[in-house]
């Protein structure tokens, strides 16, 4: 593959090697091509199973990549439209203020439902209809439209209901049929993943994290306010449906990335129309400013303010990273084993492809 992808495979080495990371996996499409599919560490630090490209590693939020743009998908193949109320389909969703909510709403994070209701517990969110009957009786934190917050674990199971009453089928079942066997990538993409599945996946470890301050809202949810390795190695979520987090490779989802700025998923219009901004505010969750596509932040995450970047794609909680840019043609992914409280894995491996990039012009 080149010269990127040496660089890329000695980066991710020595990160191994001196002990910051434990399994890696970077994938990146430009113009088309695969230049980088590069793997270092280990799946479980504990039994020392390899890592393989092929070795889907639960990723958290990175999977909302994969929910967005089903998300497009359903808009493409006419089954909604961006500004379809949600209670065209979900009548019960619109008491309390939510009436006005529609699809746009939902995929900028501006519904008003950012936390998970209280009454959700972790053993409950396998449970589909229990989540959902939550979310439609929930009050929002502000007038759907009117303001933007990270709705970290409620986004997929908004997305997923309007899509179940559309077309009949789960999440985990539209992302196998739409994308993952369409595109050869079958068992690189989960939500949910098979139980003959599990034993092949990465095992999670987690670095020490400073301490959560006291009193407010958790991010994450109200019983979570960092990302935990026993959840995502806990097997019921793993098997369940739960389209704000996933499970995968980074050559599954840079993958699907190229597919779609490829145009195989999606035609040069809706391209243009899921990568541009559609809202632009200050994230009531976590206070910081936050420029939203349909279903996606804008913007490579670490790039210079001159860059002027039309990336769009979502990081996980724990370092995980995939973006897609239509203007270098660029898609890109990345996953690992070790949860740590910031990106700089990710940062460092990107600064390198686009410090590449650059040189190539």
């Amino acid at each position: 593959m080149g010269e990127i992808q040496d660089q890329i495979q000695r980066h991710i080495d020595a990160l191994v090697g001196a002990g910051a990371e434990t399994g890696v996996q970077v994938a990146v499409y430009h113009d088309g091509a695969l230049i980088v599919d590069a793997v270092a560490g280990t799946a479980d630090p504990a039994g020392g199973r390899p890592l393989t490209s092929d070795t889907p590693i639960f990723s958290f939020s990175t999977g909302k990549n994969m929910a967005a743009t089903l998300a497009h998908l359903l808009v493409a193949r006419g089954f909604l439209d961006y500004d379809t109320p949600v209670t065209d389909l979900w009548p019960e969703f619109g008491v309390r203020g939510k009436a006005t909510a529609t699809l746009r709403h939902v995929l900028t994070h501006t519904v008003g439902l950012p936390a998970m209701p209280r009454e959700i517990t972790p053993g409950e969110l396998p449970d589909w209809f229990r989540v959902c009957e939550a979310l439609a009786a929930a009050e929002p934190r502000w007038r759907p439209g009117t303001a933007v917050g990270y709705h970290s674990y409620t986004f997929g199971y908004l997305v997923g209901e309007l899509a179940r009453r559309t077309t009949g089928r789960r999440m985990c079942e539209l992302l196998r049929e739409w994308i993952t066997v369409p595109l050869g990538i079958d068992g690189q993409l989960y939500f949910a993943a098979p139980e003959e599945s599990l034993p092949g996946l990465a095992r999670l470890e987690e670095q020490q994290w400073p301490a959560a301050p006291d009193g407010g809202d958790a991010i994450l949810a109200p019983w979570e306010n960092r990302p935990s390795a026993d959840f995502g190695n806990n097997g019921d979520i793993l098997r369940a449906d739960i389209p704000s987090v996933g499970i995968a490779t980074a050559h599954g989802v840079a993958a699907m990335y190229n597919a779609v700025l490829q145009g195989e998923l999606v035609d040069p219009a809706r391209l243009a129309e899921l990568s541009a901004l559609a809202f632009d505010g200050v994230d009531q969750v976590f206070g910081t400013p936050a420029r939203m596509a349909l279903g996606f932040p804008i913007g490579r995450m670490g790039a210079p303010a001159e860059e002027n970047s039309t990336a769009f794609g979502w990081p996980g909680g724990g370092g995980s990273y995939a973006y897609a840019d239509p203007a270098r043609g660029v898609a890109f992914a990345l996953t690992k084993n070790r949860l740590v409280p910031n990106f700089d894995t990710a940062l460092s491996v990107t600064t390198i492809l686009a410090d590449h990039l650059a040189g190539t012009r």
